[in-house]
């Protein structure tokens, strides 16, 4: 059972302000990254309360460095327990990467895909759920070099959700991206992947850098093969959750709108498509 239902949009500071706190009508869950709201005050503060209170929220964490040598952080996560707890967030997902070294490196670099590695972050994933007290879900993550690869990508994310026992947060532009940058068939990669884990979906644009190589920016409006690779996921594994990212160059509401409208649309014509197959009409 998914932690949310429909089509979400990941609540960003820049446009806070502009809902007057409410909610947009066709959003059915939000995202927060709780580095950005976890204790805090005065406007904004009061702004987050008011929108937690209309709709479901899920957190996609920024810093928590699974893949990473460092300790983990584990004063946060009792701080994101208690801000989930406090706000009735419905799930917890991070980057399957890593993003600190002495310092935190403002990137998400890849964790190299060897067996090693699926053991260590597999471990460290367990231990974030039990101080969390829920059931994680992990990103997979764009990526440009695999340094020390031994194994496959999709083996590599594979072996880490089974040996964590953890949940799936599907970002179908990662999956496209990367298919450009390591010429991979996406649709093979997506339907390797384990259905039964999914909590909900991420979709977004990215930047064309060249013909081989795109850069994961969440900077621009979605192009078609990203939202074909999307329908494809909903035939192949039925509808689930999924959110607008939109980092950069964030438009107005209302067009972003546009954007969550159509992942509502899709998902509507899947489902309906689906019951008339069940039913022979």
């Amino acid at each position: 059972m998914y932690p949310v239902t429909g089509a979400g949009l990941g609540l960003r500071r820049a446009f806070i302000g502009s809902l007057a706190g409410r909610i947009p009508s066709g959003v059915d869950f939000m995202e927060v990254a709780p580095e950005n709201w976890i204790d805090v005050g005065g406007r904004y503060g009061r702004q987050f309360e008011e929108l937690a209170r209309q709709a479901p929220f899920v957190c996609h964490g920024l810093s928590l460095n699974l893949g990473g040598v460092a300790p983990l952080d584990e004063a946060f996560l009792h701080r994101v327990r208690q801000f989930m707890d406090i706000f009735d967030i419905r799930c917890y997902s991070e980057h399957l990467s890593y993003c600190g070294d002495e310092g935190h490196l403002y990137d998400l670099m890849p964790i190299p895909f060897t067996g090693e590695a699926v053991r260590y972050v597999a471990d460290r994933i367990k231990r974030v759920q039990d101080i969390v007290g829920r059931r994680m879900a992990i990103e997979n993550v764009s990526y440009y070099a695999a340094p020390g690869q031994e194994m496959p990508e999709i083996e590599f994310i594979n072996a880490v959700l089974e040996t964590a026992d953890c949940d799936l947060l599907l970002d179908i532009n990662n999956i496209y991206v990367n298919s450009i940058n390591h010429r991979y068939d996406p649709l093979q990669f997506l339907e390797a992947l384990p259905g039964k884990r999914i909590a909900y979906a991420h979709i977004a644009g990215h930047y064309h850098e060249a013909e081989d190589l795109r850069v994961d920016t969440h900077g621009s409006d979605i192009i078609d093969p990203v939202w074909i690779l999307l329908q494809d996921a909903y035939r192949h594994f039925g509808v689930f959750p999924t959110l607008l990212e939109r980092d950069f160059n964030i438009p107005a509401v209302p067009e972003l709108m546009r954007e969550v409208g159509r992942i509502a649309a899709m998902q509507s014509d899947h489902e309906l498509g689906a019951s008339h197959a069940a039913t022979g009409c």
